[in-house]
């Protein structure tokens, strides 16, 4: 595939995402706060909300978001099938795991450390005199033994209907295991999955060309509702966010995954484009697992037996942009409410983010659940939540893409480790790879 149409996705994307946002712009700019803009006409009277806002921009971005989310379960179960009964030697699953979730849990631990660092410095609640407008019930954040215990499904059906991802996971790697050593009866059914496979990477590709038009929809329904007089009232916490998730990610994972594999980092993040721009648009981790899967194994090389197992858990448990938003939040509440938090605080901050992420799913706004689980860890007021909630929505898009990229650069890690890492197809420049799933690849 050409140059041209190799990079027309990322461009469509791009056009769509700020075409919202000037469309979403006007609308808010139109439609009186809280209310509505009415025309007249000869029939009827015509609700501009009604008819674009709330009617076919809604709509529409709610159906592409939820076409995604479709997709990952059964995704997720059929490629980590696919990729457990093609591993020649079945014990280097323990291996690929164990280094997984330290990998994860690493780069969660220094993304907070320096969410931290980076609050304490800069002070970004220092003057800030403001009250709660929204309260916020806290979570108990659940136990090692809790998470470990919930993993294990009793009953997978009911794990794939509700979208426990951690659960999912388990299954469909305990049930690949017994479709490699089932012999010729666990042959038969590992070829099944594989067509099935297919099928599913087809309809992932068929619901990315229809990305551009519900990324379209998702920013102008986000930028018509968006207030920006939080967000200016707001302006030293929200830039300190940013610029912590743009050290991480510009930062931390180039720094790993040039020392731990010697690869290009400005290759990955360049190949990374594509699926950055989808994680940001839906702010769902899970949502952005087809595209992230399409990305590390058609375009970075690694062998989908390491990806099936990487993404899918990374999506799950590593939640690096979380964890920065959670360390600078608690911080700047700390500092609204002149409670002076002790070494002994801020270790238990980064100790409860990393586990409670292990149990969180990757959906939008569930940082703010995390931060419940945090602030109650360390005595802060869990009400203060209240006072970032009307600019998180806009920080959830920027850490989600932030969280793939740490799924990408976590998967690519293991993959060369494994000797699993075509790493012609990640020197390959963009006139070698293309948006669409070369399905050979992926059986690979």
């Amino acid at each position: 595939m050409n140059k041209h149409m190799t990079e027309g996705l990322t461009s469509k994307i791009v056009i769509g995402m700020f075409a919202g946002i000037l469309l979403g712009t006007i609308f808010q700019w139109m439609l009186p706060k809280d209310g509505d803009l009415i025309i007249p006409l000869y029939l009827f009277d015509f609700s501009v909300r009604g008819f674009f806002v709330d009617g076919i921009f809604e709509i529409g971005g709610k159906i592409f978001v939820s076409s995604l989310k479709m997709l990952v379960v059964p995704l997720v179960f059929v490629s980590l099938v696919c990729g457990t009964c093609s591993l020649n030697d079945t014990s280097k699953l323990g291996r690929i795991g164990g280094r997984a979730v330290g990998l994860y849990l690493l780069s969660t631990a220094i993304a907070i450390t320096l969410a931290i660092i980076a609050a304490t410095l800069v002070m970004p609640g220092e003057g800030v005199n403001m009250t709660a407008e929204v309260t916020y019930g806290a979570k108990e954040a659940p136990s090692l033994t809790q998470v470990i215990i919930n993993m294990f499904p009793t009953n997978p059906f009911n794990a794939f209907v509700e979208g426990n991802m951690l659960q999912v996971i388990v299954f469909s790697l305990l049930f690949g295991l017994a479709v490699a050593l089932a012999g010729p009866a666990g042959e038969r059914v590992a070829k099944v999955f594989e067509d099935f496979n297919e099928v599913i990477m087809r309809l992932v590709v068929i619901l990315m060309n229809l990305a551009p038009y519900g990324v379209f929809c998702l920013m102008t329904t986000l930028f018509t509702e968006l207030e920006f007089s939080k967000i200016i009232s707001l302006l030293k916490y929200f830039l300190l966010v940013l610029a912590v998730l743009m050290i991480h990610a510009f930062g931390t994972f180039p720094i790993m995954l040039k020392g731990f594999t010697r690869l290009s980092p400005i290759t990955f993040l360049k190949k990374m484009r594509t699926t950055a721009l989808f994680a940001f648009s839906t702010a769902s981790s899970n949502a952005t697992i087809p595209s992230t899967l399409n990305t590390v194994t058609k375009k970075l090389g690694a062998n989908n037996s390491i990806a099936s197992f990487t993404v899918p858990l990374g999506a799950t448990i590593n939640m690096d942009g979380t964890a920065i938003m959670q360390g600078v939040a608690t911080v700047f509440i700390a500092q609204v409410f002149n409670v002076d938090l002790t070494i002994t605080d801020f270790i238990m901050v980064i100790v409860t983010a990393t586990l409670a992420s292990v149990g969180t799913a990757g959906v939008p706004g569930v940082g703010l659940i995390m931060l419940a689980m945090v602030l109650a860890q360390v005595g802060l007021p869990v009400e203060g939540i209240g006072l970032i909630i009307g600019v998180d929505r806009l920080l959830d898009m920027v850490r989600t893409a932030v969280n793939v990229t740490g799924d990408s650069m976590t998967t690519l890690i293991i993959a060369k480790f494994e000797g699993q890492l075509d790493e012609k197809t990640f020197n390959a420049t963009d006139d070698d790879t293309s948006d669409e799933i070369d399905f050979h690849h992926m059986k690979e």
